[in-house]
């Protein structure tokens, strides 16, 4: 039985600088930054943390003193968390991923973002123009919970009310604003949810949704409340549009043929 004090002893002696060395890099990472080590020290850490694995499955293989392995088991964990975990604040991590690596993404795939951002406005300007020809054809393209009585056979008074909402500011107004914040919400996330269908409910949808754009703005404008009705809209919709757009263009980028190369960051 002497061999085995024996054996953990010259294990631990040929190694133990080595688990040392690595205590001391994460010791001085803990106490102020991962930034606080050289170049050097920082292409060391990733080496004693694979040679500390390695001794700590040595260590279980064959059975060694149970305070070698629980304290290379902590040395091992602790490595773990400096050299993967990500170090940064959570406000600078933050910061950095929407002045840098999202416009970064956004300009990578712009091709797909264009071509989301084509079919929507292709969408509206149909949308427009086809109920320019065909009053009727409005009720196909606006569900009827979004036009709340908002359709061609409203009078122009119900029609300006329904953006000022003068009598009641909590109420028909509010309830609009928020199925409208719903729907393009559900919009976004199926436009990027179905993009591994080749794309294609990816395009229709971003499609319909322009054209519904299109059929409510024709009829504003015929009742010569487009002004009113952009001013009511662009504040919400211009992120909301912005963030469909976005969806659409990232089920674009997910999609079989593109995904393949068609469209690849330049």
């Amino acid at each position: 039985m002497s061999d085995v004090p024996l054996k953990s002893y010259e294990f631990r002696r040929e190694r133990e600088p080595a688990w040392r060395e690595l205590e001391g890099l994460l010791s001085r990472s803990e106490r102020s930054d991962i930034r606080s080590l050289s170049a050097t020290d920082l292409a060391r850490l990733p080496v004693l943390h694979r040679a500390a694995l390695s001794s700590l499955s040595v260590a279980r293989a064959i059975s060694l003193d149970r305070n070698v392995v629980a304290y290379l088991e902590g040395l091992c964990t602790r490595a773990y968390g400096v050299v993967y975990a990500a170090r940064r604040p959570v406000l600078e991590a933050v910061g950095h991923f929407l002045r840098v690596r999202f416009p970064r993404a956004v300009r990578a795939h712009r091709g797909p973002l264009l071509l989301a951002a084509l079919a929507m406005v292709l969408g509206a300007v149909a949308g427009w123009a086809l109920c320019a020809a065909d009053p009727e054809r409005f009720y196909a393209f606006v569900p009827e919970q979004l036009a709340g009585g908002r359709d061609p056979a409203a009078s122009t008074e119900f029609l300006r009310k329904g953006l000022y909402d003068t009598e009641d500011h909590g109420g028909a107004l509010a309830f609009f604003a928020s199925f409208l914040f719903t729907h393009n919400a559900q919009v976004g996330i199926f436009c990027f949810a179905l993009g591994f269908l080749a794309g294609l409910p990816t395009f229709l949808l971003l499609f319909s949704n322009g054209l519904t754009l299109g059929a409510i703005a024709w009829l504003f404008h015929g009742r010569g409340l487009s002004v009113d009705l952009w001013g009511w809209l662009l504040p919400h919709g211009v992120p909301e549009l912005t963030a469909i757009t976005l969806c659409g263009g990232a089920g674009l980028v997910v999609a079989p043929p593109m995904s393949s190369g068609v469209f690849r960051p330049s």
